[in-house]
């Protein structure tokens, strides 16, 4: 097996021009462990915002740091003890050590599950982060069949599969997003209305709304108690300050990250029964590439590295 692997780093907290790909030894599974020989690996919103230094505070680390929580790949090797995987399995799974962009990852079994044959590398390897965070936030606001729920940044990462899962629970869905993604919300079975000026009174000719999940900033929290929705059917997956402000909920990926959630997830989308849109693919070595795209904040579905 080789000894080298490569994975993305960046040595002091900055824009996209901090990251490189490093040669590194290929890491060694502990007990507990699994090495997995990564094929992708989604990036996040989120990851932008660490290498920037904008959540020192709340998630900190050491530099020179690695980057990534999403992956799929192949079992390479297994730490003592691993029971219910065996090199050359095929997984998809998360690290919480900011790793898994990256040729290869050591992670604990716990956080790695069987990938599901029909699911495709990129969406296996994209799939942890927004789809724990997405199954949070309906689970949070629990919609009622029948329920006006609505979503801003209906067709990002997070949004392309929160408002799927609200319309299999039977709501009826509005889709707050730009007139480019009118087309595909409605193929979804979700009522598309445009942000930007008369948002509001979009949202209450549309409504009335019962719940209310905010993907993108706190003004969309703000913008759904003017219209009434009660702040125990508010949730936030960015803007916690005003949740905190107003008593609304602000669950994430982190209340879901679960094997069992991920294997749902997963089967999900390989059934067919939700879609995970796979926006572009970079290699690893056009990592600051990929980052420029997903900050435009126009990207319908996921940004996927190679290794």
């Amino acid at each position: 097996m080789t000894t080298s692997a490569r994975a993305v780093r960046f040595d002091r907290y900055g824009d996209r021009d901090v990251l490189y790909v490093a040669e590194v030894p290929v890491p060694e599974p502990a007990p507990g462990e699994v090495l997995v020989a990564v094929r992708a690996a989604g990036i996040n919103p989120g990851e932008a915002a660490i290498r920037k230094g904008l959540m020192r505070e709340s998630f900190p680390g050491t530099l020179p740091s690695g980057q990534g929580s999403d992956l799929a790949g192949v079992v390479a090797a297994l730490g003592e003890g691993v029971t219910g995987f065996q090199v050359g399995d095929e997984v998809l799974g998360y690290s919480w050590q900011r790793s898994s962009q990256a040729t290869h990852v050591v992670v604990p079994a716990t956080q790695l599950v069987p990938k599901p044959p029909a699911l495709s590398w990129e969406q296996a390897g994209s799939l942890y982060v927004v789809g724990a965070t997405a199954y949070a936030a309906v689970r949070a606001i629990d919609p009622k069949p029948g329920e006006t729920v609505a979503v801003s940044a209906a067709a990002g990462g997070v949004g392309t599969l929160v408002v799927q899962l609200l319309v299999l629970r039977g709501a009826r869905v509005l889709g707050i997003a730009s007139p480019a993604n009118d087309a595909w919300l409605t193929e979804h079975d979700v009522t598309p209305v445009h942000y930007g000026d008369g948002l509001a009174e979009r949202l209450k000719e549309a409504g009335p709304v019962d719940a209310f999940i905010d993907l993108f900033g706190p003004e969309y929290v703000e913008l759904a108690v003017a219209l009434g929705v009660p702040a125990d059917r508010i949730d936030t997956i960015i803007s916690f300050e005003k949740a905190a402000e107003v008593g609304a909920k602000a669950e994430g990926s982190m209340a879901a990250s679960t094997p069992e959630v991920l294997t749902e997830m997963a089967d999900l989308v390989a059934s067919g029964k939700v879609e995970l849109p796979i926006a572009a693919t970079y290699p690893l070595d056009r990592v600051a590439d990929a980052f420029a795209e997903l900050e435009q904040r126009h990207t319908r579905g996921k940004i996927v590295l190679l290794p």
